[in-house]
């Protein structure tokens, strides 16, 4: 005979733990940039080949490190009693589905392209994934809802329920 096992409950994380990991997760994307950035000046250094391409997309990329650090640090900035106890942990960054994972994707990306894009210009134009999939979200979020309405009002009623939902509308008109 086999016992079975009650179902576990899903693992909660703690706040400590919470903040913990979004210090650990901002400090390794901010590695990230920095060292892409590091390697792509070094890159330009021992070259000395600069393209106005070249130089242009490095400043969007910084720019786009920047921000993207700045906003996972901002939103990850938990509240502390004076005491230095946790009020409120921030948003979890590692967290599924949320916009830090679209962040995190810029910084993968253009960390990436920073990298590829010393063998060849030609590379910059994975740059052009960003309002692909800007474009994607926007669609699958507002677009696809607002051109084809509501799915809810097109399916379609089971014709027992529909004979149901008929016969307690004339017991209530009585």
């Amino acid at each position: 005979m086999s016992q079975q096992q009650p179902p576990k409950k899903k693992a909660t994380k703690g706040n400590k733990q919470i903040v913990e990991e979004n210090v650990a997760t901002v400090k390794f994307y901010r590695n990230m940039s920095l060292i892409a950035t590091a390697v792509q000046f070094l890159g330009f250094a021992v070259y000395a080949e600069l393209s106005t391409l070249a130089v242009v997309m490095t400043v969007l990329c910084v720019v786009a490190h920047v921000a993207s650090y700045y906003f996972m640090a901002l939103i990850s900035k938990p509240k502390l009693t004076e005491k230095g106890d946790i009020i409120e942990t921030g948003t979890d960054l590692n967290i599924e589905g949320g916009i830090t994972e679209h962040v995190k994707d810029i910084v993968i990306l253009t960390a990436g392209t920073q990298l590829v894009s010393m063998l060849s210009e030609f590379f910059w134009l994975l740059m052009l994934l960003l309002p692909i999939r800007a474009g994607w979200l926007l669609w699958q979020t507002v677009g696809k809802q607002f051109f084809q309405g509501d799915p809810a009002e097109e399916a379609p009623v089971n014709e027992k329920k529909q004979k149901k939902l008929m016969r307690k509308m004339n017991r209530a008109r009585q």
